[in-house]
């Protein structure tokens, strides 16, 4: 019966009515205290003001830049292929995005050499790294740049 449809006990806060008298508790000055900034229309400080004095994020000296040139590779370790993919399998990026090992947009694709090789695969992608070349290459794969 809709009717008697009502949520749980204590899902529903009261609203804090203030100015309602001395016996509410937050009657006269509405639980603001006495004049001040804060106590007006429209007061209080922005975050970060210390009262005129120097705030400290001004205070701490800055460091470092971005490098807006900087190219941010989508990184693959050798552990993963060999746990996803069976031995003889051709891998390329797209493999790789539909398995889940990549996300579909980034920089190029780098294969680093962390882990060891199960079988022998055909490793397609735009970076090596030394040793998972070496790794590749010693289990009968082939690393190829695309």
């Amino acid at each position: 019966m809709l009717d008697r449809l009502r949520p749980p006990k204590g899902a529903q806060k009261k609203k804090k009515r203030l100015g309602r008298g001395m016996g509410s508790g937050l009657g006269k000055t509405s639980g603001k205290g006495h004049k001040g900034q804060n106590s007006r229309t429209g007061g209080g400080v922005k975050a970060g003001f210390e009262g005129g004095q120097m705030p400290l994020h001004r205070r701490l000296p800055k460091r470092g830049f971005t490098n807006k040139f900087q190219i941010r590779s989508r990184i693959v370790n050798l552990s993963e292929i060999s746990r996803v993919f069976e031995a003889g399998t051709e891998i390329e990026p797209a493999t790789l995005i539909d398995k889940g090992l990549i996300k579909a947009r980034g920089g190029p694709v780098k294969v680093l050499g962390n882990g060891e090789v199960t079988g022998a695969f055909t490793v397609k992608a735009n970076l090596f790294s030394k040793k998972a070349i070496e790794k590749i290459e010693a289990a009968g794969g082939k690393a190829e740049v695309v």
